[in-house]
């Protein structure tokens, strides 16, 4: 029996990015292992990608190409060939070109974050083809541009030093569930004792295994980390000298800090001032008077309300008052993705773009739903022609983008053109006239970077592609062909394509080329340590921009202040009265945003759609534990399974997501009540700024049990 181990790496959507080893026999890959040496990984998976090959080898695996035969949405297809899939495909794109080029949108996000798999053919093919550009926002773009203003690019500390840290605060975020690499770091920490705090409206799983936990309610993060500056520059727990060396605009950040008392942030947040005078005094202590590390890993929860922008702008300027940089193991992390010197001209080549001033549109993918039912009369907010091709690969729009039914109705158009890349079934593949089949990660070739480290990481193919799945790359490459595309990049490998990824002349990628990568495996950036010791910010001035003279120029607030979300009591009297709770939706722990909800053990784990509630809230509604609840606003309505617990705090209830429609009692899931309104920063979408109502329903109330993806018809 012919053995071997191959080096890869996890293609999903976490700052984990772990390295994988993949051992195959005769053909088949048999088990997917986290790499000992790698210090990110450590040897340990968590649960879902430890059976990825479950994921692989599923019976759902959508191995042929699909043509529709039932209405959309139906689910209806008949196997087709290739040849007449990518023949449909270039006629109907070239039609629609031949009149408006700009009529065709691709979707995609972060079902891979491979740089080969992601865009970089894909993002060839449209640009060649002049299609409108996507703006895609849907997971980080408020915290990525509120760190560009601050710090001058996604950058922070690096976690392998977070076990030297004294306190650790972990803010919106839940690592068990979405970063476990760190959280075992975080658990070296506390038993050196570290202190360890959670900011989270949810008492997650996290939260409770943390000494204290702070939890205000969704959107008014902003307030608290302004109060916290207000209590350290009153008590003069501040780092004068890195203040002075490496920093822009105390002095105007001063006088917008004595706006925010414990006081008043306590009671925009809803929780006790004491808890602020606490924290902050804390923080400067350990930071300022004992020189001590301390540590913030802000997650991307948080940013999803409307001053989700400002909110992380004035997280992120903690560190910097106390001078927590100096430390290896103290500063900030939300991302490490801006350390890595990637070649984003040459994988995705903006070259090929029709020349300015004729540059296509752009399109949010997180106001899809409007951006579909727009007529091309702007009445939706859309600007030049209606849409009338949509060709989405790694993502899955009608599960995961705000304001579900609009998506689904704008999915539903019959004169829309759809064709979709995928692995399964998904809700948006139901919508598909043309379904492609795509591989898995042990299918093909990828490179990765990460945003919760700072290794480069390979991905070699483990086996063939099973049925007829091609690579991405692979099928773009072929409609390319079909359309007449003779750019020699259109013919590059994907190897050719890896080898382009890294930019070999950066210093901070130094002896690290994709031949070096794919025979190690992972290699470590080149980086100081504690790389903002002594300033170093990738900002024009290279200092910490507490004001920031870009945000001016954009016609912004150039200071951090708290923007108070646009669903609240304070904010909306009339809604809250209808709708008094607020609502989040934070990923459950089996599931990846919406990938591995059809693996079956996966699913069985996580039961069945839930939302938390507290006694106190679920009380006056005759909510009952383990009772079926309707939940909805103006937008739509779920079913879920009630959980009376106090780990909603009062006013706030948890929907634990992200469904597949498909596969929820209702044929529905969080996203029918979340809106297409952004944030105030990087125009990304509110998921977490969301007012609903809640009601019991009756026991004797018939709920439909969910239908099993259906695979061909």
């Amino acid at each position: 029996m012919a053995s071997r181990i191959v080096r890869a790496a996890c293609p999903h959507d976490c700052p984990d990015s772990c390295a994988l080893l993949v051992t195959v026999e005769d053909g088949r890959a048999i088990k997917v292992a986290g790499d000992p040496d790698h210090p990110g990984t450590q040897g340990v998976l968590c649960t879902k990608v430890s059976r990825y090959t479950d994921r692989t080898y599923h019976r759902d695996r959508l191995l042929t190409p699909m043509k529709r035969v039932g209405a959309k949405g139906e689910g209806k297809f008949a196997p087709i060939s290739w040849d007449e899939a990518l023949e449909t495909v270039a006629s109907r794109l070239s039609a629609i070109a031949a009149r408006d080029p700009q009529a065709i949108l691709p979707y995609s996000y972060a079902g891979t974050m491979g740089l080969v798999q992601g865009e970089s053919m894909a993002a060839r093919f449209f640009h060649k083809l002049g299609a409108s550009l996507l703006d895609r926002t849907i997971c980080a773009s408020a915290g990525a541009t509120a760190l560009r203003y601050t710090y001058g690019a996604s950058i922070g500390m690096d976690i392998e030093h977070v076990p030297d840290a004294r306190l650790i605060i972990i803010w919106g975020g839940n690592p068990i569930a979405s970063n476990l690499h760190f959280w075992t770091r975080v658990q070296e920490a506390k038993r050196r004792g570290a202190t360890l705090v959670a900011i989270d409206p949810y008492r997650s799983l996290t939260a409770e295994k943390c000494h204290r936990h702070i939890a205000p309610m969704p959107g008014t993060d902003g307030a608290l980390a302004l109060a916290i500056m207000h209590v350290l520059m009153r008590d003069d727990l501040l780092d004068h000298d890195y203040i002075a060396s490496h920093t822009v605009g105390f002095e105007a950040l001063r006088e917008r800090a004595k706006a925010y008392s414990p006081a008043r942030a306590a009671e925009l947040c809803g929780i006790d001032a004491g808890d602020i005078e606490w924290l902050a005094g804390l923080y400067g202590q350990l930071a300022v008077r004992e020189r001590q590390p301390v540590a913030i890993r802000l997650n991307y929860g948080m940013q999803r309300s409307h001053g989700g922008g400002q909110a992380v702008r004035a997280v992120a300027c903690l560190p910097s008052l106390v001078g927590a940089w100096r430390h290896p193991a103290g500063g900030l992390q939300l991302s490490t993705s801006g350390f890595f010197p990637v070649d984003n001209q040459a994988l995705q080549r903006p070259d090929l773009l029709p020349g300015l001033p004729a540059l296509p549109r752009t399109v949010n993918m997180s106001t899809i739903g409007d951006a579909l039912l727009d007529a091309g009369d702007g009445q939706h907010g859309l600007v030049g022609p209606r849409i009338e091709a949509l060709v989405v690969y790694n993502s899955n729009p009608v599960a995961v983008a705000p304001q579900s039914t609009k998506v689904a109705e704008g999915f539903a158009r019959g004169d829309l053109f759809t064709v979709v890349l995928e692995q399964f079934r998904t809700d948006t593949a139901d919508y598909a006239d043309i379904l492609l089949p795509a591989t898995t990660q042990l299918e093909h070739v990828d490179v990765h970077k990460a945003y919760g480290h700072t290794y480069f990481l390979a991905n070699n193919q483990a086996i063939a592609p099973l049925g007829e799945a091609m690579p991405n790359t692979e099928i773009f490459r072929r409609l390319a062909q079909r359309m007449g595309f003779d750019e020699p990049c259109f013919a590059d490998s994907d190897e050719d394509i890896a080898a382009q990824a890294i930019v070999a002349t950066d210093p901070r990628a130094a002896g690290i080329s994709w031949e070096s990568l794919k025979a190690q495996g992972w290699q470590k950036l080149k980086l100081p340590a504690a790389p903002l010791a002594e300033g170093g910010f990738a900002t024009a001035s290279g200092k910490c921009e507490f004001y920031s003279e870009a945000m001016r120029r954009d016609g912004l607030d150039p200071l951090p202040d708290y923007v108070p979300p646009y669903e609240a009591p304070a904010t909306a009297p009339e809604l809250a009265a209808r709708y008094p709770l607020a609502m989040i939706s934070p990923p459950a722990r089996n599931f990846l945003n919406s990938s591995f909800v059809n693996v079956d053990s996966l699913r069985a784990t996580e039961g069945e759609p839930h939302l938390d509630i507290h006694p106190e809230d679920a009380a006056p509604r005759s909510v009952a534990n383990g009772g079926m609840v309707r939940v909805f606003n103006d937008r739509g309505s779920m079913l879920a399974r009630a959980r009376v617990t106090d780990r909603a705090r009062r006013g706030l209830v948890v929907g634990l997501s992200i469904w597949w429609k498909k596969l929820a009692p209702d044929g529905k899931n969080a996203n029918e009540l979340t809106s297409q309104r952004l944030t105030d920063l990087g125009r990304a979408p509110v998921f977490y700024d969301c007012l609903v109502q809640v009601e019991a329903v009756p026991a004797a109330a018939a709920v439909p049990e969910p239908a099993a993806p259906a695979l061909s018809s």
